[in-house]
C-alpha cells in the first residue's frame, strides 16, 4: 500500500460535484480576471484572518514582492529573513533590488530566531520577513519589539501557515502585511498558482491593487509602472469552496499530528509547538540523525517523504556573492541535514499514520 506525501486527488473526489458545478457557472459567466469571485474571496480571507483588506495576486511569491514594493523597499536596502525556507522568500527581496540578510533559526521551531536578528541590523536594514515555517508562527512579539526599537517594517511570510495562530491572532494579521500562497499543496490551495496579501493598512492595500494591475487604478490610466499579477476567477471559485472546509481540515491535521506524536515518541524528534501557538502542520517534519536510512526504508515500503530544505539559502549558488560560508548559520545547516517530511493531510487515515510510524521505528532498528 503506497502513501503519497500529499494527496490532492482524494481531496478533489470529496468535493468534485460542488467544484464542477461552480466552475461551469464561472465559464458561462465569461468573467475570468479580477471578477466578483475574486472580490468575494478577498473579503472572506481578510475576515478569516481578522484584518480589513485582502488583495488577490498571482502567487505567494508575488504577494511578498508586491508587499515589499508597496512598503518602499528597493535598491540599497537590506531585509532580514531566515535562511531556512523556500527560495521565494529571499528571491522576492532580491527582485526589488534589496539584499536579503540571513539570521539563523531557532533549533526547536525552525523559525527565525529573534535573538539572532538584532546583530544583523545595519543602517540599511528596512524590514524583517519572518517565515511561519511548516505551519507554526514565528515569535512575533519578540520580532515586533525589535522592529519598534529600530523602526523596521515587518512582513509576514505566512505562505505555509493559513489558519495558524499566535496568542489568539491569525497568521497574516500581525505584520504590516501577511502573504499567502494558494499553491495546490498549501493548507488552502487552488488548482494552479495564486496568492493573497492581507493587511489592515488601506494605503498599502490600495498600492498593491494598483501594482498588481500594471500600476493602474483606472483602466488605461497608469500612475506608476506596475506588474501583471492578478488572481483569476477560476482559482477564486475553487478557493471559495475550499475555504468553507478549511477549519475542518486544519482540525484533522492537528488530530493526525497528535497521533504521530504519540506513536513516534522516543524514536525521533517530533515537532516542538511553542506556547500560545496553533500549529497547523502544513508539513509534518521529524528530526533524526538517521534521516537517509529512514527515508530509504519508507520509500522502499511505498511511503513518500520529502526533504525540507536540503540546502539553506545562504549556501545556495544564487547567493554566493553575499559571502556566507559553511558554519555561518549552524542551526539552519544542521536542520537541513536532519529534517524529514512525512505524509500528513486531512484525508490520511489513522491506520496509515500507524503504519508509517511503525515503518519509521523499523527503519531505525534496521540501521
Amino acid at each position: 500500500m503506497s502513501v503519497t506525501l500529499f494527496d490532492l486527488k482524494s481531496q478533489y473526489r470529496n468535493m468534485e460535484n460542488e467544484i464542477s458545478e461552480a466552475l461551469r457557472d464561472v465559464l458561462a459567466a465569461g468573467e475570468y480576471i479580477l471578477g466578483p469571485r475574486v472580490q468575494m474571496l478577498e473579503e472572506q480571507v481578510a475576515g478569516y484572518c481578522g484584518v480589513k483588506f485582502g488583495v488577490g495576486v498571482a502567487s505567494g511569491t508575488d504577494a511578498l514582492f508586491l508587499s515589499l514594493v508597496a512598503c518602499g523597499i528597493g535598491r540599497g536596502d537590506e531585509v532580514i529573513t531566515t535562511p531556512y525556507t523556500f527560495f521565494a522568500t529571499a528571491g522576492a527581496i532580491s527582485r526589488t533590488g534589496a539584499t536579503p540578510v540571513f539570521a539563523d533559526i531557532d533549533p526547536l521551531t525552525y523559525n527565525i530566531d529573534p535573538e539572532k536578528i538584532e546583530a544583523r541590523i545595519t543602517d540599511r536594514t528596512k524590514a524583517i520577513i519572518p517565515v511561519h515555517i511548516f505551519g507554526q508562527m514565528a515569535d512575533m512579539e519578540a520580532i515586533l519589539d525589535i522592529s519598534r526599537k529600530y523602526n523596521l517594517i515587518v512582513i509576514e511570510d505566512a505562505c505555509q501557515a493559513m489558519g495558524s495562530e499566535y496568542i489568539g491572532k491569525k497568521s497574516g494579521s500581525i505584520g504590516i502585511t501577511g502573504c499567502f500562497s494558494f499553491f495546490p499543496t498549501k493548507n488552502l490551495g487552488c488548482y494552479g498558482d495564486g496568492g493573497m496579501v492581507v493587511t489592515g493598512d488601506e494605503k498599502i492595500a490600495s498600492k498593491i491593487r494598483s501594482l498588481r494591475a500594471q500600476g493602474s487604478s483606472k483602466k488605461f490610466i497608469h500612475d506608476k509602472v506596475g506588474y501583471n499579477s492578478r488572481l483569476d476567477e477560476v482559482q477564486a471559485t475553487v478557493l471559495l469552496i475550499k475555504l468553507k472546509y478549511l477549519e475542518e481540515w486544519l482540525n484533522k491535521r492537528i488530530a493526525l499530528a497528535g497521533l504521530y506524536f504519540k506513536l513516534l515518541k522516543g524514536a525521533v524528534i517530533t515537532p516542538y509547538v511553542a506556547p500560545g501557538i496553533r500549529h497547523t502542520y502544513h508539513v509534518y517534519v521529524i528530526r533524526t540523525s538517521q534521516r537517509e536510512s529512514i527515508k530509504a526504508y519508507l520509500e522502499k515500503n511505498g511511503v513518500s517523504c520529502g526533504l525540507y530544505y536540503p540546502l539553506p539559502l545562504h549556501l545556495q549558488a544564487a547567493y554566493r556573492s553575499l559571502g556566507y560560508g559553511k558554519g555561518d548559520l549552524p542551526e539552519a545547516e544542521k536542520a537541513s541535514k536532519e529534517l524529514l517530511a512525512i505524509p500528513l493531510y486531512p484525508e490520511l487515515e489513522p491506520s496509515e499514520i500507524k503504519r508509517i510510524a511503525s515503518l519509521i521505528r523499523e527503519g531505525i532498528t534496521k540501521k
